[in-house]
Formats: C-alpha cells, structure tokens, sequence
C-alpha cells in the first residue's frame, strides 16, 4: 500500500507538539498553543492510534497478498530493532549524565535512578518495567509490534469484530483494575530486590491498546476495501459529526474551567474519577473518538461540504498536515520520537546549568529544537537516496 502523505503529516504533527509538550516538563509559554488546553485529547493519543491504522493498513495488505509468515517477520524484526533504539537511547542518557556537569541532578525526576545504575535497574529497563520519563510510546509499540501480526491475521481472515470485541473487554478490564493486584506484587519483588524500585511506565500499555488495536483492524479494514470510508465521512449527512462536535464542545467546557478553577471541588473529585491519563479512562477515550471523528470528516468530508467555512477549515487542515516538512517527521516517526527524547533531555540540561531561562528564551530553544527534530529522518533519507543512485549506476546498461 502506497504512503498517504495527509497521514504521514498528521504523525509529524503530533510529532511536534510532543515535543512541544516535553519541553521543560512544559514551563514556558509556548507550549499553550496546544489543542490540548482546550479538551483531554492529547497528541500521544493521535500518534498511538494513527501508528495502529498504518500497520494494519501496510502490513494487512501485505498478510493478504503473503500470508502471515514474511509479514509477521518483519513485524517482529521492527519491534527488536525498536528495542535496539531504546536500550541504545537509555545508555546515550546514561552517558550523557556522567559527563554533562550537573545533568544528574536535572534529570533526577525524569530518571528516577540511583548515582549509579545497578543490576535491578539495569535488568527492569532491559524488561521495559522501568522507563525513564519521556521514553513512554518506544516500549508501548515494541509491545504492540510483538502482539500484532497474530491479531492483524484474525482481522484479515475475517475475524476483526473478535479483535476489536477483545481489545474493548481489556481496556475495560483495566478500567476496573483487574490489573492493580499484580502491578502491587511487581512491585513488591522489585523493591525487595532493590530498596526503591518500582514500576515505572508512563502510560498502561493493556489500556492504551485499544488505540492501537482499533486503529489496526480498522486499517486492515481499509486496506482490504472492507471499511467503506465514504458512507463514514459522507458529506451529505454531518448529523454525526455535529454530535461529535457538541461532546468535544461539552469537555471542553470542562476543560476551561478546570483551567480558572470555576468548579467546585465536589464535582472535580466526581470528574476525576474518570479523567486517568495512564489508564486512558472513559473521559479520554469518550474526547478522543469524537475529536478523532470530527477532525477526520472535516478533512475528507469537508472538501465536499455545502458549508463554504467547512471547506475553508478543510482546505487550511489539509494544507497544514501535508507541510513538507511534517510529512518528513511522519514518514520516519519512531526514530524521530527517540530521536526527540534525546532534544528534550539536552533542552532540559541547557536551561538547567546556563539558566533558567524565562517564556521567550525557552520559546526560542524550542523553536530551536522543532528545526532539529528533522536530523534523524534527513539523515535516513540521504542514506536511502544515496543507495538508491548507487543502485542505478550498478545496474548494466542494455
């Protein structure tokens, strides 16, 4: 299945305002010209799901043409060599930490690791139970990549109502905490083998799934001319998508006024209850289907609408999210999300030993590091290119 740049673009974009997001843990002015301020639909959310609908659309296509062994390799090669990136991410910060003066100190919160790194810590971040803040979606997708070939083949024989049944019945298991027992017992045997050590992982990869897996069957859906794309984005009926809009309008609502501190405690503590970022409650997966939604049919829907503001706000979203340069990060989106652990962290240490800095000196490094975050997948397509004219010259002329 060929790229599709809009999609591509859309990854490049969350790419950024992740980076945007983990900037000085998010100390700066800057980092409100986020659509997050504004609701409970987070780019790492985007990213997750939109990573799914791509394997399931590239890798279904190719199960369907292969069967499942080739694809399943490469699958399985990709999650090992994404392993490969984290541990080698991991020793860069530990290296780095030793020879940047002071970085030990500024990074503490974000490591969470002894002076020096001992065996528990080195094998609980060999195993993934301990991730270092930032690290979060490398391990989840590892994780993903490893599950995915045997779900993706139920989906492309015909079994994805199994898969999606499966994976909303472990998103809600989770939900209820069937998995509380068994984090306390890692727990406990973690710390036992070293005073302290605990599991840490940003987000709970059993609940953040259902992004993942949902997105895939729908890819492999898509990918098999199965999901009638049309029918779902029609332009001639946007009752659907004014619910949509009406549900993102109400938490955003909330969101507000959260934000000026308008409602009382009483009813913050009720909302709390369902707002679990690391569980990707109800509130979370409720905000991110409707936005989801709405954003989609705005884009495909939208050119065709009757509305001449509708096909303004489309044509400005399509142009946006098929930037050059956003579709660069996108096309090559894992290695660039390790590669922007990597910024944040040097982005940290350079406020930390020659500042503070205020809002418009932060504002400026980050602007900075947008310009940077290209580094990896520039450097990925020279190296293609230059095998690809290598490959031209080496072919014999007739």
């Amino acid at each position: 299945m060929r790229r599709v740049p809009l999609l591509d673009g859309l990854r490049g974009y969350f790419l950024v305002f992740m980076l945007l997001t983990h900037l000085f843990g998010g100390a700066y002015a800057l980092v409100r010209v986020n659509h997050a301020e504004l609701g409970f639909v987070q780019d790492a959310q985007g990213f997750v799901f939109l990573s799914g609908l791509l394997v399931g659309a590239l890798y279904g296509r190719r199960m369907e043409r292969h069967g499942f062994s080739g694809p399943a390799r490469q699958m399985w090669r990709r999650a090992f060599e994404l392993y490969l990136w984290m541990i080698g991410l991991m020793l860069s910060v530990l290296v780095l930490r030793s020879i940047l003066p002071g970085a030990g100190a500024i990074w503490s919160e974000w490591l969470g690791l002894p002076p020096t790194s001992t065996t528990p810590v080195r094998v609980a971040a060999a195993t993934m139970l301990y991730q270092p803040t930032f690290f979060d979606i490398l391990p989840q997708y590892i994780l993903y990549l490893a599950a995915a070939p045997f779900l993706l083949w139920l989906c492309i024989t015909g079994r994805a109502v199994a898969v999606l049944a499966g994976s909303a019945l472990l998103w809600l298991a989770m939900q209820l905490g069937v998995h509380l027992g068994v984090a306390a017992v890692a727990n406990a045997v973690l710390d036992a083998w070293q005073d302290g050590l605990t599991l840490r992982i940003a987000f709970n990869p059993l609940a953040w799934q259902v992004l993942f897996f949902t997105a895939m069957a729908l890819g492999a859906l898509w990918a098999q001319g199965r999901l009638d794309v049309g029918r779902i984005l029609d332009p001639a009926r946007p009752g659907p998508v004014i619910i949509a809009a009406l549900v993102v309008v109400f938490f955003g609502f909330w969101r507000l006024a959260f934000t000026f501190d308008v409602v009382p405690k009483v009813m913050m503590l009720r909302f709390w209850i369902f707002e679990n970022r690391t569980e990707f409650s109800l509130v979370f997966l409720v905000n991110f289907v409707a936005l989801a939604y709405r954003v989609a049919w705005v884009l495909v829907a939208g050119r065709d609408a009757s509305s001449r503001a509708v096909r303004t706000a489309s044509a400005i979203l399509n142009g946006l999210f098929t930037l050059p340069f956003l579709r660069l990060l996108g096309r090559h989106s894992l290695h660039v999300y390790a590669w922007h652990v990597l910024v944040v962290y040097l982005a940290a240490w350079f406020d930390g030993h020659y500042g503070p800095y205020g809002d418009l000196g932060r504002s400026v490094i980050a602007i900075v590091c947008i310009a940077v975050l290209a580094l990896p997948a520039v450097m990925i397509e020279w190296r293609e290119q230059r095998r690809r004219r290598r490959d031209a010259l080496a072919v014999p002329a007739e």
